[in-house]
């Protein structure tokens, strides 16, 4: 009985500390940071393969910065497995917009369409 209730708090453990389905603005966030940043493997992790290989093709124009990027959420949309981000960097103060969608079950940031409006 005692070994029962070790095991079913170690899997609830387990099963807490487990990582959370992040919302669309969270990831828009860590790939916003990610993407000036350089740190590739973030950058990957958060997005679908064809919005990684965008990314990676600018990123790699970008020079290198060691300043702390911060990311302000300016505007976002969201119809059912698609999602937009407006969103501003400090790393040159322009705004920026991430088309999202969910890829098993998470949102990743993929690449907006060649003539695709987003909803601003």
């Amino acid at each position: 009985m005692k070994r029962l209730i070790i095991c079913s708090l170690v899997l609830l453990f387990i099963s807490c500390t487990g990582n959370k389905n992040m919302s669309h603005t969270e990831t828009a966030e860590i790939v916003a940071k990610s993407f000036f940043s350089k740190d590739e493997s973030a950058l990957k992790k958060h997005t679908t393969s064809e919005g990684y290989a965008s990314l990676i093709t600018v990123q790699n124009m970008l020079p290198d910065s060691n300043k702390e990027i911060e990311v302000e959420i300016l505007d976002e949309a969201i119809d059912g497995e698609i999602a937009w981000v407006r969103y501003k960097t400090s790393y040159d103060g322009k705004t920026g917009i991430f088309k999202l969608v969910k890829e098993n079950d998470k949102w990743k940031v993929t690449n907006k369409g060649p003539r695709e409006k987003g909803p601003f």
